[in-house]
C-alpha cells in the first residue's frame, strides 16, 4: 500500500494532525521519500497518529467523567463525533482489507470488550439528586478503568494482529471502541438517574406529619 493509501486510513477530523506527525518529507511525491526505511517509518507514523489521537480522546473523557455535572445536561457532541468517525474508519478498513467474517468477529469481540468496561465504569460513578435534578461524578477508579480499557483494546489488537488479514484493525477501530464504551456507560448512568428521580418523586409526594 502506498503513502496515499495509508493517509486515507487517517480519520478525516484529524488529517491535519496526521500531516504534522508524518511530516512533509513523507508526503506522496516528496523527494525525501527515497530509502529502504521509508515504508517502515510511514507505518510507525500512522500507528503513532492513532495512539496520539486515542490518548487525547481518553484524556478528554477522563476529564469529563471526573467533573460533577447534571446527567441530562451532558453535551452529546463528543459521543456523536467519536461514533461517526469510528463507524467510518471501521467501514473503510473492512471494505479495503476484505477481512470477511474474521474481521467482523474480531470487531464484535472488541466492541463487547468496550461494553463490558462501560458497564464496570458506570458502577463506579456516583449519581445523586441536587436542586431537583440528578448529577453524576466519577472518581479515581473511574479514570483508572478508562486507562485499563484502552490498554485492553491495545492488547486485544496485539492478540488478533497475528492474523495478517486483520492486522491494524485495532488502530482503525480505536475511536469506535471508545464511543461504544462511552455509550454503554452513559445508558447505565441515565437509567440510574431515572430510577433516582422516581424514588425522589415518591418521597416528595408522601405527606409530612408534624412531630
Amino acid at each position: 500500500m502506498g503513502d496515499s493509501g495509508r493517509l486515507a486510513h487517517c480519520p478525516a477530523a484529524v488529517l491535519p494532525l496526521a500531516l504534522w506527525v508524518i511530516g512533509p518529507d513523507w508526503l506522496p511525491g516528496s523527494r525525501a521519500r527515497a530509502g529502504p526505511m521509508t515504508g517502515v517509518l510511514t507505518v510507525n507514523s500512522q500507528t503513532l497518529l492513532y495512539l496520539v489521537v486515542g490518548v487525547a480522546v481518553l484524556g478528554l473523557l477522563i476529564f469529563r467523567n471526573l467533573r460533577a455535572q447534571p446527567v441530562r445536561q451532558v453535551n452529546q457532541r463528543l459521543f456523536i463525533i467519536l461514533g461517526a468517525i469510528g463507524v467510518f474508519e471501521a467501514y473503510q478498513y473492512l471494505s479495503q482489507h476484505h477481512a470477511g467474517s474474521i474481521g467482523i468477529l474480531a470487531l464484535v469481540g472488541s466492541l463487547v470488550l468496550a461494553a463490558v468496561f462501560g458497564i464496570i465504569r458506570a458502577l463506579t460513578i456516583r449519581v445523586w439528586v441536587k436542586d431537583g435534578q440528578p448529577w453524576s461524578q466519577g472518581n479515581v477508579l473511574t479514570a483508572v478503568l478508562w486507562i485499563i480499557a484502552l490498554g485492553a483494546h491495545l492488547g486485544y489488537d496485539a492478540l488478533i494482529g497475528a492474523h495478517k488479514d486483520i492486522s491494524g484493525l485495532g488502530d482503525a477501530t480505536a475511536l469506535l471502541y471508545l464511543a461504544v464504551s462511552l455509550a454503554v456507560q452513559r445508558v447505565i448512568i441515565v437509567t440510574r438517574a431515572n430510577r433516582l428521580d422516581l424514588v425522589s418523586g415518591a418521597n416528595a409526594r408522601q405527606p409530612s406529619w408534624p412531630a
